[in-house]
């Protein structure tokens, strides 16, 4: 049943709150889209970066084994078996220090 005092035109026009609310839902969602998007291409971005670059071979002295291996802007380091720490130059591959770990 129709109601007699509400014209066709009136029933379709909505209230302002509504249509407020619906504007401030799509202007959220847009904006939560943007910043997962813009998430997601930062991560892929910084996890593209090259790679460390690692040097190809280590002659460790004395037969010693390795156990960890770190490095730093213009060195490498090097944990041995022995309780060492070997501190080796990055361009030209020569021991620079030597660690004794007590």
């Amino acid at each position: 049943m129709e109601n007699p005092d509400v014209r066709p035109e009136d029933e379709s026009a909505e209230p302002a709150n509504l249509r407020f609310l619906r504007r401030l839902v799509t202007v959220l969602t847009a904006t939560m889209i943007g910043g997962l998007l813009l998430i997601i291409v930062l991560i892929v971005t910084r996890f593209n970066d090259r790679s460390p670059q690692l040097p190809t071979e280590i002659t460790l002295p004395g037969g010693a084994e390795a156990i960890s291996f770190t490095q730093g802007p213009d060195w490498f380091a090097v944990v041995t078996d022995a309780n060492e720490i070997l501190i080796f130059d990055r361009v030209t591959g020569q021991l620079r220090q030597r660690i004794l770990i007590k």
